[in-house]
């Protein structure tokens, strides 16, 4: 039963050549102390391989012309005193056994050199300072080489830079504008770096002449690139340099794109652009643009990519019988394409695809596909065995015992070894069988029975047989019943996150094991990852449960009830209903100063058709990332059905993103993918600014406040307001321009605004301010009247009073100043309140407080409990401050006892506000805990302040400054705590340093905390 391969046996553990190392090319350089080449080439083979080498593709014969300078150690090739002449060519390594031949990759023995520069003098160079210049450097032949040029005398040598640029091509030196200071000798410089050599030419004297007052030349282009053809993920230069005055700039582009590669590197001040890593998507024409004043020049050339084969199908390994046919194929991929030939055995044997009608043991070999094109060579190789052998049961017989299902197909399967292909009978019993309508022998020898029944029951045995001998093998088959699903899985509906049940039971013989498989769409599911959601029975009924269904479980479901010896299956279909998945890809189509076309694609319905889409945008000075709004609209229902919609009032100006959320019966899906931030144009701002307001000072000031408009309206660049401001009685208005939008007071001096006597006790001045920007003025906000007084007020306010709220609060009144005596009332712009503690604290030090001259009381705040309090107040104008009044003396509350503790006073709840540096309002939050969060905005410098409200009234108010820094998905931690120490931020600085906790006054810490 043994096989034959060729004229010998068939031996499992034997195999033909596979090279373990390959020669590679060799760069020789005439002179070396080493004097010799060695070439190595290593094979693994059973039985071991024997070696020969080719020059050229003539055989080096080592054994029959023993050669002085070739030797063969183990595999390796080594030449001993190499000659260019003799030795320099391509060299491959062949390796033979009894299975076949192979040849290795060719490798290439080059021979490095560098001769000398002519000695020839080289004449002086002539210029005029101002000029271009170039010295050539005529360099002998070799290679490779790399060049530099010597300044004067060795080992100066010249630094380059945006005038000086030496050409790695030709070796030339270019010099964009002489000046006087290169007049000296020049050397150019030649060094192989593989060969280790350098030589350096005769030197070139550059004299420099006077220059041509005033005269100066465009960009001139004297280095330029050709059209380049690089391999793939390679590296390439281009070289461009341009000679000027002034020196030109060198600005490199890829024509028909935005931007150079990214793998780009630009060196050597401009004049070099390197591609790392070469790609297809670099292809393109490059330009190299040299620009001075007075003109500039431009250079075009094209960079191609192509590619050395790389194998896209190959050949392996093949054992074949006798006689058989067979097809071996390569494809490669390559630019140019490659071109495929074949080697059998070491020889040439053909190209393109390999085709075999009848094996023979002749075709038996080692074969070697090469695909080849400029750049490159790649080998396959692969083992082609044909064999023959009698027929053989020894290592896969017929099983001895069989089952079959009754009413089934029932497959016996034969495959003995055997080559050729045997011809097969089959027996039951000592009956042969036959073909018939019910019972085949298939082509690969195994025995086919349909609906198969008890009286099917019996010895088999398979007969093969071809013309080196024959053989059989038996077993006994005995019929089962047939499995079949009794209870099928229905088709059902479920909503996400419901539990659903799919039925599937079935009938089997009793004497066999039954399993139940479960299937989606053809997928089996595993129970052991997936428990998660699905779930069997395990009473021997195959019901899956489906716990918390979502969306991907929709599909058909496939219940197989499988035993050994047959199967049954059934399906259902389960639909899956839901919210909207998100909408696709939003684009914006159009932009306007307040509005924008929107497109986008229709998301998954999730079997419930969508009702209406939600827009919602998010502006550029949004507090945090999920600051999001519902938009206007155009139309402003937007149905289901649509896929576009116009976006109205927006901000001018303005940054945005936008993101669309769809929603059905069942409630809102997830919001799409956000779109590109876009701008809205620009538009003459319609919002002026607010609260505007002033007084008269000293010696001809009136001073203009207004709240300046938020960045929102500014509706444009170059925003900035116009304070206009005349006295009553004039006709001409006076206008000011300022250009910070942060601006909030403006103050102009002019001794015309003096009050005269002629104006009693004040000159009334009115007032207005509009903002504007690049594309217009906005209205005026409403005209105010101020006032300029003559003096300050006179009269104190009398009868001030006081009375404490809480332990560190008090409340005060007192008299507004009235009547003057002249029967005119006597103009204040407001009162000044003033209060300390009357023997701890320095006058100087006290606290202020400022109300209008409409207010007659105020509230004090951030006292200390149980403290002796002097009070003063003042009336106030623009001029300053009037006379004092009494004093009033109080005292605050002592706190209760039992609020005492190390802890500090019991906190009810707490206010904490969260504002822009800078702005009067922000968010106010109201809380019972000691802690919040909240997230921390990326841009701006903000204020928290904290106030706690106690039994005995409110606390004092405890203020922390954030400078924001760019941090994303950060949150930070507002804490009221009662130990003594006042925290910063982690990352952040603060105004804030170690305060001691007073009755009443928390403290603050901030911790950051990432939220995942």
């Amino acid at each position: 039963s043994s096989c034959l391969v060729s004229h010998f046996f068939y031996d499992a553990t034997g195999y033909g050549p596979i090279f373990e190392e390959e020669p590679v090319d060799v760069v020789y350089v005439e002179g070396s102390p080493d004097g010799r080449i060695s070439m190595n080439c290593r094979a693994r083979a059973n039985p071991p391989a024997s070696y020969r080498w080719r020059r050229d593709n003539w055989e080096i014969k080592l054994m029959e012309q023993p050669d002085e300078h070739y030797s063969l150690v183990g595999g390796n090739l080594v030449i001993t005193n190499p000659r260019e002449k003799k030795h320099a060519g391509t060299y491959t390594c062949v390796a033979k056994n009894i299975y076949g031949t192979v040849i290795s990759k060719e490798a290439r023995v080059t021979f490095g050199f560098l001769e000398e520069f002519s000695d020839e003098e080289r004449d002086p160079v002539y210029v005029k300072e101002g000029q271009g210049a170039v010295l050539l450097c005529a360099p002998p032949k070799a290679w490779p080489l790399t060049y530099r040029w010597i300044y004067n005398e060795f080992p100066i040598f010249l630094h380059t830079d945006r005038r000086r640029f030496v050409s790695q091509r030709t070796g030339n030196l270019y010099i964009s504008k002489v000046e006087a200071q290169d007049a000296g000798n020049y050397s150019c410089y030649v060094s192989s770096p593989i060969i280790g050599q350098s030589v350096f030419s005769k030197f070139i004297p550059l004299i420099p002449l006077p220059p041509d007052e005033g005269w100066k030349y465009p960009a001139d282009i004297r280095v330029k690139f050709g059209d380049t053809t690089a391999m793939l993920a390679s590296n390439i230069t281009l070289e461009c340099f341009a000679l000027g005055n002034p020196i030109p700039h060198i600005i490199w582009r890829k024509v028909d794109s935005t931007d150079l590669p990214a793998n780009h590197e630009i060196s050597e001040s401009g004049a070099v652009l390197h591609l790392y890593n070469v790609q297809y998507e670099d292809v393109g024409a490059y330009d190299c643009e040299a620009i001075n004043t007075k003109g500039k020049d431009w250079h075009k050339a094209w960079l191609y990519v192509e590619s050395a084969p790389e194998w896209a199908e190959t050949i392996n390994n093949t054992q074949i019988d006798i006689g058989s046919e067979h097809t071996m194929r390569c494809v490669a991929s390559g630019k140019p394409f490659p071109f495929i030939r074949w080697y059998k055995d070491g020889y040439m044997y053909g190209k393109g695809e390999l085709k075999f009608s009848s094996l023979t043991f002749e075709d038996s070999g080692m074969y070697q596909c090469i695909a080849e094109n400029y750049w490159g060579i790649k080998y396959a190789n692969a083992e082609l065995r044909v064999i023959a052998c009698a027929p053989t049961f020894e290592f896969n017989p017929v099983k001895k015992q069989l089952l079959g299902a009754k009413d089934g197909r029932v497959v016996i399967e034969c495959k003995p070894r055997a080559a050729p292909r045997p011809r097969f009978t089959w027996k039951k019993g000592k009956e042969q069988l036959f073909n018939t309508s019910r019972i085949s022998i298939l082509y690969d020898g195994s025995l086919e029975i349909l609906n198969a029944t008890k009286n099917d029951e019996g010895f088999y045995a398979c007969f093969a047989e071809n013309d080196r001998g024959k053989a059989n093998s038996s077993g006994y088959l005995t019929i089962t019943e047939a499995t079949s699903i009794t209870v099928a899985p229905e088709d059902t509906e479920v909503k996400v996150g419901d539990e659903v049940t799919l039925s599937c039971a079935a009938s089997f013989d009793p004497m066999l094991d039954i399993t139940f498989i479960w299937a989606i769409d053809f997928r089996v599911i595993d129970f052991d990852s997936e428990w998660q959601h699905y779930e069997r029975n395990e009473d021997g009924i195959g019901d899956l449960r489906i716990k918390n269904a979502q969306i991907w479980h929709e599909g058909r479901y496939t219940c197989t009830a499988q035993t050994v010896v047959d199967s049954d299956t059934a399906y259902a279909d389960l639909r899956v209903v839901g919210v909207p998945g998100p909408p696709g890809v939003i684009r914006v189509e159009e932009i306007g100063d307040t509005w924008v076309k929107l497109l986008w694609s229709k998301g998954a319905e999730h079997n419930s058709p969508i009702h209406y889409y939600t827009i919602q945008t998010r502006h550029y000075w949004a507090l945090n990332e999920d600051d999001w709004k519902n938009a206007s609209t155009s139309p402003a229902f937007l149905d289901g059905s649509l896929e576009r919609a116009d976006v109205t009032d927006l901000y001018p100006w303005m940054e945005y993103q936008f993101r669309i959320i769809a929603t059905n019966e069942y409630g809102s899906g997830e919001a799409s993918i956000p779109s590109l931030k876009i701008k809205t144009w620009d538009a003459p701002p319609v919002v002026s600014p607010t609260d505007v307001a002033g007084y008269g000072g000293r010696n001809g000031e009136i001073v203009i406040t207004w709240t300046p408009v938020q960045p929102w309206y500014f509706y444009g660049k170059k925003f900035g307001y116009i304070v206009a401001f005349k006295p009553h009685d004039a006709y001409d208005w006076w206008y000011e321009t300022i250009s910070d939008p942060e601006t909030r007071r403006y103050v102009h001096r002019d001794s015309y605004f003096i009050p005269t006597e002629e104006d009693f006790q004040v000159r009334e001045f009115q007032v207005k301010v509009k903002s504007f920007n690049v594309k217009g003025d906005g209205p005026y906000s409403l005209t105010k009247v101020i006032y300029y007084p003559r003096d300050v007020p006179t009269e104190p306010p009398t009868d001030v009073y006081a009375r404490p709220v809480s332990s560190t609060e008090a409340l005060v009144w007192w008299l507004p100043v009235v009547d003057t005596g002249t029967g005119l009332q006597q103009y204040i712009e407001g009162y000044q309140v003033k209060y300390w503690r009357k023997y701890d604290d320095p006058e100087p030090g006290a606290n202020r407080i400022f109300v209008p001259a409409t207010v007659n009381q105020t509230r004090l705040e951030n006292m200390l409990p149980d403290s002796h309090y002097l009070i003063e107040v003042r009336a106030f104008n623009g001029a300053g401050l009037g006379p004092p009044g009494e004093h009033c003396e109080m005292f605050t509350k002592r706190p209760r006892k039992t609020d005492y503790s190390q802890s500090g006073i019991s906190c009810v709840v707490s206010q904490v506000m969260f504002r822009k540096t800078g702005y009067i309002y922000g968010k106010v939050y109201i809380t019972g805990w000691h802690f919040m969060d909240f997230p921390m905005p990326q841009v701006g410098d903000y204020e928290l302040m904290v106030r706690g409200r106690y039994e005995g009234g409110d606390g004092p108010v405890r203020k922390i400054r954030i400078q924001g820094k760019t941090k994303k998905t950060k949150t930070e931690m507002i804490r009221l705590v009662h130990p003594d120490t006042f925290y910063a931020p982690l990352g952040h600085q603060t105004n804030c340093k170690r305060h001691l906790v007073k009755c009443g006054t928390p403290a603050l810490s901030i911790h950051s905390e990432k939220i995942s």
